[in-house]
């Protein structure tokens, strides 16, 4: 089933639910896309791809609540007799990164420069959502739940078929849709998947980003020193130094190459 076939298909689903949450009960069945085991895929307003992103900012999968505030987002927009194509765009961007994470990420884009190689003189600039120049998705573009909670990483994604289909199909629309973007994948199960793709073929190894830190809080000391600010003999045990060096001057290169 296509992209267009599946907003089509839950248009009305959505519009037509009155209150309370999406993923439970009646509802949450009715949105159910597979289910095996302790496995289920649900359907959420994740499927806009704006065509003028130059970053796309990769995760594993939406968790509940962005999928709660997408499918609300969505109906909102739905009942106000929005088409669904416009409706689906909305939904996407109530999910736009905010935040110290979108400031973490900004400073070591800008860090490594990334503004040089996509046009800007900040990576500020590709976040602000009006101007759609960034894209965040998924290499699960919707919902993974085990056992009703959130999917971390496991089962493997490329070890489990239905996952595997949902990165080798959606995941690579996208990579087709946009095959001038730089992808920036957040952590080893993001990176697994575009690597995945780089092998199939889909999409270029050189537009695929490596060895950025996550920019969570948590992972507040390996980010500080990735920009300089914190020095190699105040680091704590738990961070590896030489690791970041190397993906740090990695990524400049890189990016450079890009850039030229």
């Amino acid at each position: 089933m296509t992209q267009s076939d599946l907003v089509s298909r839950f248009a009305p689903i959505v519009a037509a639910h009155r209150s309370g949450a999406f993923l439970k009960g009646d509802m949450l069945s009715a949105l159910t896309l597979h289910a095996e085991g302790r496995l289920s895929v649900v359907y959420a307003p994740f499927d806009h791809v704006p065509t003028k992103a130059k970053l796309v900012v990769l995760g594993i999968t939406p968790g509940a609540v962005q999928a709660e505030n997408a499918l609300a987002a969505f109906r909102t927009a739905l009942q106000a007799g929005l088409p669904h194509a416009e409706a689906s765009r909305r939904a996407k961007l109530t999910g736009s990164f905010s935040g110290p994470m979108r400031d973490n990420l900004v400073a070591m884009l800008d860090h490594v420069g990334a503004q040089h190689t996509l046009g800007t003189a900040s990576c500020a600039e590709v976040f602000e959502p009006a101007r759609e120049l960034a894209h965040f998705t998924s290499a699960l573009r919707y919902p993974v739940f085990v056992a009703g909670e959130n999917y971390n990483g496991t089962p493997d994604m490329l070890s489990t078929p239905i996952l595997r289909r949902m990165v080798e199909t959606h995941l690579a629309s996208e990579a087709r849709a946009l095959p001038d973007a730089i992808w920036l994948p957040l952590g080893p199960k993001a990176l697994a998947a575009m690597q995945h793709l780089v092998r199939l073929g889909v999409i270029d190894r050189s537009r695929v980003l490596e060895g950025l830190p996550h920019p969570s809080g948590a992972n507040g000391e390996r980010i500080a020193y990735f920009l300089g600010r914190k020095p190699r003999v105040e680091l704590s045990v738990k961070t590896a130094p030489a690791p970041i060096d190397a993906a740090r001057e990695a990524l400049r290169a890189q990016l450079a190459r890009l850039a030229a």
